[in-house]
């Protein structure tokens, strides 16, 4: 177990540089048959652009990588040279792998020397404000190793005995105050981030739990109702209506 009161090596450094890694390789079967769910529009705009987009709205970030899928690296580098973003942001892509954490590994794998903080975003949170990526962003300047954003569940939830085809018996009602449902981007100490994906082979969910399966500490931050993930049909029309609504009020 780590010492939790050893801070960051970019505690107090305001000017560390950020760079962001988004793996967009899946296939993303649950928005049905097509194009990879990174690909597919949203507003008219692939959701990969629109994830890039939030990432480069940070001033912070000056570096995004995509992690490509391993025969589309051409299509997205085409993709993202035909959307440009702030001057201030260079954009890298490389090919995936076979897994959503082989994917960040790799994209782990090209990042320059310098940026000692890292976020990892899901591609298909294209709508997450930039206030939520400037909050993780503070908290890992601030000291923390790990950072999530999260918000408090609405609905009660129910431990169950998984049992495929048929009713599935209650075990628990775990106490709804004390769970969150976990957003990106989460943001990193490089360092600890890297030796994370060197040191934990289980297969997981987030780059979190990989960090604190080495004993080291994980904060959360408020996350934002409009950083869902789009992974169905329902998602998507409702990510159009977010857009739609942004458009109207803010000219986004």
């Amino acid at each position: 177990m780590s010492d939790d009161s050893r801070p960051s090596p970019t505690a107090g450094r305001p000017g560390v540089p950020v760079a962001a890694v988004i793996p967009a390789a899946g296939r993303g079967v649950r928005l049905g048959p097509g194009a990879p769910k990174a690909l597919r529009t949203l507003g008219g705009t692939p959701m990969l652009v629109h994830a890039v987009r939030a990432m480069a709205a940070s001033r912070a970030v000056s570096l995004v990588i995509v992690v490509a899928p391993p025969d589309g690296t051409a299509e997205v580098k085409s993709l993202l040279d035909a959307h440009p973003l702030p001057e201030r942001t260079d954009v890298l892509v490389v090919p995936g792998g076979e897994t959503r954490q082989e994917s960040v590994g790799l994209g782990l794998d090209a990042l320059p020397p310098g940026h000692e903080i890292v976020l990892v975003h899901d591609a298909a949170r294209p709508l997450v404000p930039v206030d939520t990526v400037d909050a993780v962003i503070e908290a890992v300047r601030d000291g923390a190793v790990a950072v999530v954003p999260a918000l408090p569940l609405a609905d009660t939830v129910k431990q169950v005995e998984p049992t495929p085809g048929g009713p599935e018996p209650v075990v628990a009602t775990p106490d709804r105050s004390r769970l969150r449902a976990v957003q990106t981007p989460q943001g990193f100490d490089r360092a600890t981030l890297i030796r994370a994906h060197e040191t934990v082979t289980d297969d997981v969910t987030d780059d979190a739990s990989m960090v604190e399966q080495l004993g080291e500490p994980v904060v959360t931050v408020p996350g934002h109702e409009e950083a869902f993930k789009v992974t169905r049909p329902l998602d998507l029309i409702l990510a159009e209506a977010v857009l739609a609504r942004r458009r109207l009020n803010d000219g986004f």
